[in-house]
C-alpha cells in the first residue's frame, strides 16, 4: 500500500479549501492507496500525473519503488496547470 505525503505547498493550498471538499479529496486519496496508476492521468511533457476530484486536479508524483504518493500540487482545474 502507497503512503501519502503532501508537499508544503500542497498543504497550504489543501488547507485553504472548505471542509466538505477536503473530506472528498482526503476520500479519494484513501481509496488511491492500493492502485494509484488506475485513477491517475499521466501528464504530458513530464513525469507527474494529475488526479481529478469533482473540478479540482491535484498533481501527484507516484515513487514506485518507495510506495510514495506525493501531492505537490492541488487547485481548481481552471488554474492548477499554467505553473507546469
Amino acid at each position: 500500500m502507497y503512503k501519502i505525503e503532501f508537499s508544503k505547498q500542497a498543504e497550504a493550498q489543501f488547507d485553504k479549501l472548505p471542509s466538505d471538499l477536503r473530506n472528498r479529496i482526503f476520500n479519494v486519496l484513501d481509496r488511491i492507496k492500493l492502485r494509484p496508476h488506475h485513477f491517475v492521468k499521466r501528464l504530458v511533457g513530464c513525469s507527474y500525473f494529475s488526479l481529478r476530484v469533482g473540478e479540482y486536479r491535484l498533481i501527484l508524483d507516484i515513487q514506485r519503488d518507495k510506495l510514495i504518493i506525493f501531492v505537490l500540487e492541488l487547485g481548481h482545474r481552471k488554474n492548477i496547470y499554467k505553473g507546469l
